[in-house]
């Protein structure tokens, strides 16, 4: 495991915090899996895509494409406003290397090709502009451009792991600078590579705050580092999500998925007892035991007891466990007929397999937007049947989400071939959010005005992108669907809307 940076003098010693989101919880498991267990090589830099990467890219109707392929169906590097041959890649940063490293990049111009947006679905959204009078250049704010950062695990433990969210932030920026402006001024993204390592989350803030406006859809799995950094400089932080208690205390941070690591959404139980009322009796809540997903699954395993729900068997499983059989027959043991799980989709699979092998047959096997991946549907026979809980668009759904277009086709532009994911998804919110607040305060744009303005979003869905989420007080959405995997296929379970049945509180 990567040692942790000194902190910069003057400022709090970071840490590598709780995780307080079930979905996050797993990526959480995966850097730890990935830093000296017994998973095999393979397994682990799958399961990287697991979390960080999410679905494999798709075609125009929504169907996984063959590997390498680009979502236009050219070759990778190939097709209109492609990075290939010399050409720039538009709205991306350099990258750089090491700890913190930051490298900046133009938005890049017009992306032939790439879906066009109008009314709610244009760049600035269909917000009010605020006057420009007054509009002053600052920290990050030129006469022509603004600068916005983003900090993502590219490199580390699990290479890759949150690349997708550095790259919706580009496509956002190539999006926007390829039709408008704010102010006269075009946007520039600046990107850290904050390695699965809390030290260099801190090194990436402490630059950002002498260098960039805003940081917009950072996405990293120790992202204590740099909270109080961000904090103390008044730097907006508008992430994916916030995924330890460090960054959701921070005052100047938001997460464009909300969460609250003690509430959990009733939606979950209410569906279980309402389709599953036997098996709502009979539940088990299965976790790997790594990081805090053990605080996590006893959180939620109670929250759905209070709806209704009865937990039967609650059960960690250690990182580096192979043979699950003794958990499967500790379930067939005890007549468990619900099956939930936090984890990563290597564990999930091998979890179905041994549940398959066993011959237990749970009425219902149930998963985070975690198993959203193309290496969970890879289980082929052993996890058909598979549900899941998620709070955004399905990828297959694309046919009837403008935004959701825009993400991948915009993507495609910048990065043909990349892989669309349900953290980068939040990541585009994200970068949407900023546009839209920045344009309404024109020329009252700051970085304090910024945040205050943050603090009074709620409903935020990014045109249908995803359930709402409460923004500005940081609360856990409440808005949940369902998926349930036939033929090789997510489909929806009980129609596409969203349930909206609140939250309970624990601990």
């Amino acid at each position: 495991m990567a040692r942790l940076a000194r902190p910069a003098p003057g400022r709090r010693p970071s840490r590598r915090a709780a995780v307080p989101a079930a979905a996050a919880s797993a990526v959480l498991c995966l850097v730890l899996a990935a830093c000296g267990s017994q998973l095999e090589p393979e397994t682990v830099l799958g399961s990287g895509g697991t979390a960080g990467q999410g679905a494999g890219a798709l075609d125009a109707n929504g169907q996984p494409l063959p590997e390498g392929a680009a979502p236009d169906g050219s070759a990778p590097g190939g097709g209109a406003g492609a990075p290939g041959g010399g050409s720039a890649d538009p709205g991306s940063g350099s990258g750089g290397s090491g700890a913190g490293a930051g490298g900046s990049g133009g938005g890049g111009g017009d992306a032939p090709g790439a879906t066009e947006g109008d009314g709610a679905n244009a760049p600035t959204g269909q917000v009010k502009a605020g006057s420009c009078t007054g509009f002053k250049n600052q920290t990050g704010i030129t006469a022509d451009k603004i600068v916005i950062g983003n900090a993502a695990d590219v490199s580390g433990p699990v290479p890759g792991l949150f690349e997708a969210s550095q790259d919706a932030v580009r496509a956002y920026v190539a999006y926007f600078n390829a039709t408008t402006d704010l102010c006269g001024r075009k946007l520039e993204l600046k990107t850290y590579d904050s390695r699965s390592d809390a030290g260099a989350n801190q090194t990436a803030y402490t630059d950002a705050c002498d260098t960039t406006f805003a940081m917009i859809g950072s996405m990293s799995a120790f992202d204590s580092g740099g909270s109080s950094t961000a904090a103390q400089c008044g730097l907006p932080d508008i992430r994916s999500a916030a995924v330890s208690a460090d960054r959701a205390g921070c005052g100047t941070c938001f997460g464009a998925q909300s969460t609250n690591a003690t509430e959990f959404q009733n939606a979950v139980p209410d569906y279980v007892v309402r389709n599953h009322a036997g098996a709502a009796k009979k539940a088990a809540m299965l976790y790997v035991n790594a990081g805090a997903s053990s605080e996590n699954a006893k959180y939620q395993a109670a929250a759905m007891g209070k709806q209704g729900m009865s937990f039967v068997y609650v059960q960690g499983l250690d990182v580096a466990e192979f043979n699950y059989a003794p958990y499967v027959q500790a379930m067939k043991d005890k007549g468990v007929e619900y099956v939930q799980m936090i984890g990563a989709s290597a564990q999930f699979v091998r979890m179905a397999q041994a549940m398959k092998q066993q011959g237990f047959e749970p009425e219902v096997f149930m998963l985070d937007p975690t198993a959203y991946t193309k290496e969970y549907v890879g289980g082929g026979a052993d996890v058909e049947g598979t549900k899941l809980f998620i709070n955004f668009t399905p990828f297959e759904e694309q046919a009837r989400n403008k935004e959701l277009q825009l993400y991948l086709s915009w993507l495609n532009q910048v990065k043909p071939g990349a892989q669309p994911s349900f953290f980068g998804l939040y990541s585009w919110s994200a970068a949407r959010l900023f546009v839209e607040r920045s344009t309404a305060l024109g020329g009252k744009l700051s970085r304090s005005t910024l945040v205050a303005d943050l603090k009074g979003v709620s409903k935020w869905d990014a045109n249908g992108l995803h359930a709402p989420q409460n923004v500005g007080a940081k609360r856990t959405g409440d808005c949940w669907r369902f998926l349930e995997l036939k033929g090789g296929r997510w489909v929806p379970a009980g129609g596409t809307a969203y349930s909206c049945k609140g939250t309970t509180k624990v601990g």
